[in-house]
């Protein structure tokens, strides 16, 4: 969990020794009270409050405390709840005490939101604060002295009337944070989507770390375009002092002479190739081993929670100025389509200090950063953000969403691509990259793929040491996912409860559907919904276990291996009920409807 703030650490050990709260009826089973915390008073006075429906069926809590900070407490019966998803989550998806359940967000890291839901996966509560970028401070968890579920929203000083969205109940997670999706995607009109953040990627990290150079870099592009890839991720390692797996000897964002002699060359000929061209930069991070550590160290005073930097402050004009002069050089110098932001999550070192709201400020930094890149490229520009601050208050800011590190691991890829989704705007979510041994078997980089697939797949192998049947494996799924793109990244996503990880993710789109089977499920098949549905056997076993309705039907069976190959082609007649269909370990099974009901 995010470190405790000195104020939240003061706080009762449990809710329920909280000074009382007057709570009333709000929206299904949840009950709220609504406090004005005003500076110098003992205990938070009893504030007004409303709750109007939305036209798209939302509701809108919106309290008046005159200013003041905000106190909103939520609670609702147990009953039969599973568990509770919030987006600074990770692995912790169950329930938890309410002395333990604490998180501090703010725009780059995290949102004020949550959904609590119960064994049938239908919600019980959800919720996020209407303003996703200031500092805000949660308390959830099951009350052992009140026998409910709570949450304790404290929202900061503000101009107007605080605002908190609720959704009503919904028969699932997805179903209910689509809602909060649509909402902010109208208030906060996302940054533009180009193609070259919707194609497969090739990047440079797991494969090479930060011993990279310019013509290793070009025989990787020139073997990843011609399997499907179309954007390239130059990662750590390019620039001067850029060595040695920390971060000492960032600052100065120059590419290193001897890695890459002529960047700028190197950029145009891999942009030759067909792939767009983004570069690594973590513009908040300051080394004592760069050139410009003199100059900027008054400017960051607080070290990283990565090893061997501080951390700019982004609150400071002079530091806003320097990250977007920064980016522009990059950008313009060397013919970039775009950069890579990475730990924009470390200015909350000074969140909580007494200075200005840190997340204001990020959002006011990242604004200027785009606009003062798309006057260098109007057409195409890339951004890449990543895991925390992957949610709707970047959405202006970034289109590529990158789920954060996992590296070989199908499960982690898979979860965190979804639990990114649940809340991601506008941008395309991307998978972590994708890392696997040369020797390991064909269904493990086909397991690596599957579980990528409702995102945007990233690589990050030496394709020239693979051997063929591993490149068969690669360029057959990204073929295939971009045959099925429309349906994976803009279908309506059905993943099932967040506490169990996602074992059986469904994706449609009109009358075709993507299934991904990851465990021993029963998997439901519709054949009067969908005539084209695709199902991807992402477990252990070696057979797929489907419940049909809309049969009987006539459909055309393909079962294709791990690497692509067509191991099965045949009509076969699907009545109602269960059946077993034999599907290879990462492989997969392409059903198609050829004749209706009988």
């Amino acid at each position: 969990m995010p470190t405790e703030t000195p104020a939240a650490a003061a706080d009762p050990v449990t809710t329920a020794g909280l000074a009382p709260a007057p709570y009333a009826p709000l929206l299904d089973t949840v009950e709220v009270a609504v406090l004005a915390r005003s500076p110098g008073a003992a205990v938070p006075a009893e504030a007004a409050w409303t709750l109007a429906e939305l036209p798209d069926g939302l509701r809108m809590l919106e309290a008046d405390t005159g200013g003041a900070p905000a106190e909103v407490r939520f609670r609702v019966p147990l009953g039969d709840t599973a568990g509770y998803w919030h987006p600074q989550g990770g692995w912790r998806r169950t329930l938890v005490a309410d002395w333990e359940g604490r998180a501090s967000v703010s725009l780059v890291d995290g949102l004020a939101a949550g959904c609590l839901y119960d064994h049938s996966g239908a919600t019980l509560l959800t919720f996020a604060a209407a303003d996703p970028a200031p500092e805000t401070t949660v308390r959830f968890g099951v009350s052992e002295e009140e026998d409910t579920h709570v949450v304790h929203l404290r929202l900061p000083a503000g101009e107007g009337p605080h605002r908190v969205l609720l959704v009503p109940a919904a028969p699932s997670a997805a179903a209910a944070l689509r809602q909060l999706r649509a909402w902010y995607a109208r208030q906060r009109p996302p940054m533009p989507v180009p193609e070259g953040a919707r194609t497969p990627v090739y990047s440079t990290w797991y494969a090479f770390n930060q011993d990279v150079g310019a013509g290793e870099v070009e025989t990787q592009a020139a073997l990843a375009a011609g399997l499907g890839c179309g954007t390239l991720i130059l990662d750590d390692g390019w620039q001067e002092y850029g060595h040695g797996r920390g971060y000492a000897g960032l600052g100065d964002w120059r590419p290193d002479p001897a890695a890459f002699p002529d960047f700028t060359a190197h950029v145009a000929r891999v942009r030759a190739l067909g792939l767009r061209y983004l570069a690594w930069t973590a513009p908040l991070l300051l080394g004592p081993g760069a050139d410009c550590h003199a100059r900027w160290a008054p400017y960051a005073p607080v070290p990283a929670t990565v090893p061997g930097a501080h951390v700019l402050d982004p609150r400071r004009p002079e530091v806003r100025r320097h990250v977007v002069d920064l980016c522009v050089r990059l950008v313009r110098d060397h013919g970039l389509d775009g950069l890579k932001l990475d730990f924009l999550d470390q200015a909350m070192v000074y969140a909580g200090d007494g200075g200005p709201d840190v997340g204001r400020a990020m959002a006011g930094l990242l604004g200027e950063v785009r606009t003062a890149l798309e006057e260098v490229r109007p057409e195409g520009l890339l951004l890449e953000l990543r895991q925390p601050y992957t949610g709707p208050g970047t959405a202006p800011f970034g289109n590529m969403l990158r789920s954060f590190d996992c590296p070989a691991d199908a499960t982690a890829n898979r979860v965190r691509t979804l639990d990114t989704g649940l809340l991601a705007v506008g941008g395309a979510v991307h998978s972590d990259m994708l890392l696997w041994s040369p020797q390991a078997p064909v269904e493990a980089v086909a397991r690596q793929l599957i579980g990528a697939l409702h995102a945007v797949p990233q690589l990050s192998v030496r394709l020239d040491r693979l051997p063929p049947a591993h490149r068969d494996a690669v360029a057959f799924w990204l073929r295939w996912w971009r045959t099925h793109r429309a349906a994976l990244l803009d279908g309506e996503v059905e993943p099932g409860r967040p506490d169990e990880l996602y074992p059986l993710v469904r994706a449609s789109d009109g009358d075709r559907c993507v299934v991904t089977v990851h465990g021993r499920v029963v998997v439901p098949l519709d054949l009067a919904a969908h005539r084209r549905v695709e199902l991807v056997n992402g477990s252990a076993h070696q057979t797929l276990t489907l419940s049909v309705r809309g049969g009987p039907a006539e459909v055309a069976r393909v079962i294709h291996a791990p690497d692509g190959r067509i191991i099965e082609s045949a009509s076969a007649l699907f009545g109602e009920g269960p059946h077993t269909l034999a599907v290879p370990r990462g492989g997969l099974a392409s059903i198609t409807v050829t004749e209706g009901r009988r």
